[in-house]
């Protein structure tokens, strides 16, 4: 689908404040609310948009050890195969293919240290990984996300 300017505006809205109104981001982007939310619908049902969720500080949950996981999985896995199993753990917060020897990086958040290794465990018992490679986060230095504008 191609996206145009009112559309990414009213995506940007909604990244920002998924909770606004259709007449909130109406205000912002010029148009009226019934207009956003046929642009909206229009925008979920092209797959452009493909869910609302809520982000949860992590140590909220008691989450706050945090790991990096490699994957190395066998023969050709595809990107698919690989996000679609990595996604039925709660504790991976982020996944992505990557270059050199692994397949993928996951990021994992859990309650302690033995949690870690249960998701590892789970993880590695999936049948297309060969072997993990894991490093524990000791501080983070950085603690920043991109911002809008």
């Amino acid at each position: 689908m191609r996206l145009d300017e009112l559309d990414r505006a009213i995506i940007r809205a909604l990244v920002e404040d998924a909770r606004a109104t259709y007449a909130e981001i109406g205000a912002q982007v010029g148009l009226s609310a019934p207009a956003v939310k046929r642009r909206v619908d229009r925008l979920v049902a092209s797959g452009a948009i493909t869910g609302f969720s809520a982000r949860v500080e992590p140590s909220a949950l008691g989450w706050t050890t945090e790991a990096y996981v490699e994957l190395y999985c066998r023969g050709k896995t595809s990107p698919a195969e690989i996000g679609m199993a990595v996604s039925r753990h709660p504790e991976v917060v982020s996944a992505c293919t990557v270059t050199g020897e692994a397949d993928a990086l996951l990021h994992i958040r859990a309650t302690d240290v033995r949690h870690v290794e249960r998701v590892i465990e789970r993880l590695a018992a999936e049948p297309f990984v060969v072997r993990t490679k894991s490093s524990i986060v000791l501080s983070r230095l950085i603690n920043g996300s991109l911002q809008n504008g």
